[in-house]
């Protein structure tokens, strides 16, 4: 079985895939009589019809190693997920070669980050390392069917 490790989640390695969401990404503008930072336009949406929608993922917690054997893609439209608590999460991105996953790479995000798949970005399935897995997902609403999922052949193990 294949094997992949996983790396720390930066901008720069994750530019292909999407945003990282995160508050050092840019200078903050000064709101609120000068009490609070705004973080501005830090993930860029792209939808193709339909509505933005605003929702709450639960999730169940997964330990490493981990073992992949499901890809997904949202041809649709781009996909925001912001954790609601301070823990770090597994994030699984993949280049596409003629409508299949490859080159898959792992990232862990720091304490903090967010992410946001770029429309049609072969990504793994929401992946909390701890509990609660609560987030905050920014996607497009509508009644196309908006999945694609690839199931792996040969299950990957994460580490």
């Amino acid at each position: 079985m294949m094997q992949i490790k996983t790396q720390p989640l930066t901008a720069s390695a994750f530019a292909p895939f999407g945003d990282v969401i995160e508050l050092n990404s840019v200078d903050p503008m000064i709101i609120n009589q000068g009490n609070c930072e705004r973080f501005h336009d830090l993930a860029k949406l792209d939808f193709a019809g339909g509505d933005t929608g605003i929702s709450l993922f639960s999730a169940k917690a997964r330990t490493l190693p981990y073992e992949l054997d499901l890809m997904e893609r949202h041809p649709l439209g781009s996909q925001a997920f912001i954790p609601m608590s301070q823990h770090p999460f597994l994030v699984i991105v993949a280049h596409d070669d003629g409508g299949k996953p490859v080159d898959i790479q792992a990232f862990i995000t720091s304490i903090g980050q967010g992410i946001n798949f770029y429309r049609n970005t072969w990504h793994g399935v929401l992946t909390p390392l701890h509990e609660p897995g609560l987030f905050c997902v920014i996607d497009r609403i509508g009644d196309e069917r908006n999945l694609q999922e690839y199931p792996l052949p040969t299950p990957i193990i994460v580490a």
